[in-house]
């Protein structure tokens, strides 16, 4: 018996031993691969080793982010939804004209003139390198990666776990053919990820490239990067995509900043935008826009149709869960911006969307009265 108890000691060791080797290999496989500094090195936004903003972003002392850390432990108002998410299945759809559909946090599809571009898609259950532990989702993904048409871009704004997702990327490199069009830099985990290499079209900031009848432009924006221990060794940048009609922006993740006049000026006008409204914070101001700034951002690149985004899906930040789609809709009202709210998984047809009379505030149903708020206890202090 000794002999048996001994044999089964050494398999259970064995196969945890193969275990942790997996998890292991797979965490650093999700961590991506660095560029090679001289394939970057001739961006102006490049020096000294690391990509730079135009300007340096404000990140206050650490002391701040322990209390940022603080407010999101002890929060009083609800940080998730209080039941299900209303989730939109696919149905089949006409393909002409200009559409959205917003899958939950950034991960958006856009039809326009013909052809269809996919921003930011993570389908993971957790913004993490690992499958255990990292931001959970609030809500499922509404549309199985099966269920997208046939795409004629990926489009990545940074290569942040939110954004950036090892299994998406793989799921999307077998079931489509598209290119990735990625911010300089990034096209180096994509390539640790098994994407070929004429697949990847990497970009710094006013560089574009065509893709069937779009043009695709890399603009700028006010963040960082990094993945694992490295920090801003990739670019970020916002977005925009200019058929034939129709022009889109996306924000990406950014602090409100003088480059979205430049952008209005240069690309614009847009017949939609989509601009991150969530996962602000006193302690990072420069790096996520505030509802309100979400709202500027619209205005200043001279949009059309408002859709937020960035919001609802993961917990990022110390805020309520609805507390940025409840600004965006009260800021939008104050400067006369046309705003939709999708529900995850709806198509929104932006030429109809004008002649909607309001928005349908269907996250109202899962979050606390403004009343209720205002008698919520505090816990700080």
């Amino acid at each position: 018996m000794r002999g048996t108890g001994a044999v089964l000691a050494a398999s259970v060791g064995l196969v945890a031993t193969a275990g942790a080797a997996v998890a292991t290999s797979r965490l650093l496989t999700a961590f991506g691969g660095r560029p090679d500094p001289e394939s970057v090195r001739s961006s102006p936004q490049y020096h000294d080793g690391t990509f730079h903003n135009a300007r340096p972003a404000r990140w206050l002392p650490k002391g701040s982010t322990r209390d940022t850390v603080r407010e999101m432990l002890r929060a009083s108002r609800p940080r998730k939804p209080l039941g299900p998410v209303p989730l939109v299945s696919p149905t089949p759809a006409p393909e002409d004209g200009l559409h959205v559909t917003w899958f939950g946090h950034a991960s958006s599809l856009v039809e326009l003139d013909g052809a269809r571009v996919l921003l930011d898609p993570v389908w993971s259950d957790r913004a993490s390198p690992v499958r255990f532990a990292g931001p959970r989702r609030l809500h499922p993904v509404p549309h199985r990666l099966t269920d997208l048409p046939r795409l004629d871009a990926v489009v990545i704004s940074h290569d942040h776990y939110d954004h950036l997702d090892l299994d998406t990327v793989r799921a999307l490199t077998r079931l489509q053919s598209a290119p990735f069009v990625v911010p300089l830099g990034v096209g180096a985990h994509l390539r640790v990820w098994g994407v070929p290499e004429e697949r990847i079209v990497e970009l710094d900031w006013h560089q574009r490239t065509s893709v069937g009848p779009l043009t695709i432009t890399a603009t700028p924006a006010q963040h960082f990067s990094g993945r694992a221990f490295t920090r801003n060794t990739t670019l970020w940048a916002s977005w925009v995509l200019a058929g034939p009609r129709w022009r889109v922006f996306y924000s990406g993740d950014t602090g409100y900043c003088d480059a979205f006049a430049d952008i209005g000026r240069d690309h614009g006008p847009f017949d939609l935008t989509l601009v991150q409204i969530g996962a602000y914070a006193s302690g990072w101001p420069d790096i996520h826009m505030t509802p309100e700034e979400g709202v500027a951002t619209h205005r200043d690149v001279r949009g059309g149709l408002l859709v937020p985004v960035h919001w609802g899906t993961f917990n990022l930040a110390p805020h309520g869960w609805a507390d940025p789609v409840e600004r965006v809709v009260r800021a939008a009202e104050e400067h006369d911006v046309r705003v939709v709210v999708p529900r995850p998984g709806e198509r929104v047809d932006v030429a109809a969307a004008a002649t909607r009379p309001a928005v349908r505030p269907w996250w109202r149903a899962l979050a606390p009265r403004e009343d209720e708020e205002r008698e919520a206890p505090s816990h700080a202090g």
